[in-house]
């Protein structure tokens, strides 16, 4: 009797990830050198060359490589005189990080609503509140916190302008953003955390480029880069004694990590074309599939695509942005909601808010597709048809 083999299983379905890391050879090359050199820590000459490279990238005069981009804005924050009851002014539609750091410092925030279009923080908002505050004679704030969401440049030429006229401290929190650039007439060709005080920058493994986790701080001011320096090796003196001037903190950046972002920052080129490929399918693919609206795009501003976020219309894609996310995610594709408004948080509920309701909705609509650099032609075309099924079910339902 002949016997019949078994037919093999279906090998399973690989996950379609969000965003992962895309390493090269040099990056390869840098670590091994650190190895090699038995020089992983904090002491190296990786260190230092990555602060000189990305402060060429951003055209600021000083940069100041950190354990995260965390890290930078805290040490932001403790360099230019932030502490205890001090009002900060920040974004509700923005990750956690953007307003922890000057909690830790017992600072004051208050909470602002985000513009439409760009989905940034509505800085005509806060012009609007800080003249009113002139006006009435309250105080005004110590610092304003801007984010550029998603990689996308915020508004801030009047707001940036404004803060300088009033003494107001201005710090970038563009820890989404690295090689997005205003290019308009007021900012021409310049790169984002390049206007404000302080600019602060993450290479967490899911951003454009990564150290594997560390940020940076970058700034024109000779004070403030010395101090943010000193604070980040636990404001110890230079010299063999171990003798520290003030409490500081373990935020330098290793020189293995600083090995890896420092060949991240050669391969950023080939990163960003990746990306700008991966963008413009996406809009070919999604264009004209109701209720999907892409993300923002506008003509003084060039985004860094670090996440393709879309915004799910539910009253034209009757599935909804959570029926869509859970559909995705059957399909072993990682998609991510948009971020939860910091003042619907609850160890943030007591801040003032300020503005209406614009945050609340992008929370509910929005949904990150995948956008790793290295996303192959086939896993993207697996998302794009899982949109399209779950829209003509819907469609058939109707």
């Amino acid at each position: 009797m002949t016997e019949i083999a078994p037919v093999a299983a279906a090998p399973p379905l690989a996950s379609v990830p969000l965003a992962e890391p895309f390493l090269g050879a040099e990056e390869r090359a840098l670590v091994l050198q650190c190895l090699d050199d038995n020089c992983v820590s904090s002491v190296g000459p990786f260190v230092g060359r990555f602060e000189e490279e990305f402060a060429r990238l951003v055209g600021a005069r000083h940069a100041v490589a950190c354990a995260s981009g965390t890290a930078a804005l805290h040490l932001a924050a403790v360099s230019l005189g932030l502490g205890q009851d001090d009002e900060v002014w920040a974004p509700t539609f923005t990750f956690a990080a953007t307003v922890n750091p000057f909690l830790y410092e017992r600072c004051r925030i208050v909470l602002f609503d985000s513009e439409p279009e760009t989905w940034n923080v509505d800085s005509e908002l806060m012009l609007a509140e800080l003249s009113q505050r002139r006006r009435s004679g309250r105080g005004l704030p110590r610092a304003i916190v801007v984010a550029h969401i998603y990689g996308h440049p915020a508004r801030l030429t009047d707001l940036a302008a404004t803060c300088r006229k009033l003494g107001i401290v201005l710090i970038e929190d563009a820890c989404e953003a690295v090689n997005a650039f205003w290019i308009g007439r007021a900012y021409e060709r310049r790169h984002v955390g390049s206007v404000g005080d302080a600019g602060c920058f993450s290479f967490n493994g899911n951003k454009l480029i990564t150290s594997g986790g560390g940020g940076m701080l970058v700034t024109d001011s000779d004070d403030l880069a010395r101090l943010a320096r000193h604070l980040s090796t636990q404001a110890r003196i230079p010299g063999a004694a171990y003798w520290h001037d003030r409490a500081g903190y373990n935020y330098r950046l290793t020189n293995i990590a600083a090995a890896l972002g420092l060949g991240q920052l050669r391969l950023l080129p080939e990163i960003q074309a990746r990306k700008r490929i991966i963008v413009e399918r996406y809009a070919a693919s999604l264009r004209g599939l109701p209720g999907i609206v892409p993300p923002p795009r506008f003509p003084w501003a060039l985004a860094n695509d670090w996440l393709f976020t879309v915004l799910v219309d539910a009253t034209r894609f009757g599935a909804g942005r959570d029926v869509l996310l859970a559909h995705l995610a059957k399909k072993k594709i990682d998609v991510r909601p948009t971020w939860t408004p910091l003042h619907t948080l609850p160890y943030l509920r007591g801040c003032p808010f300020i503005g209406g309701a614009v945050a609340l909705g992008l929370a509910a609509t929005g949904l990150s597709l995948p956008s790793s650099a290295g996303l192959t032609e086939q896993q993207q075309a697996r998302v794009i048809a899982a949109l399209r099924e779950l829209a003509a079910d819907t469609a058939h339902a109707e």
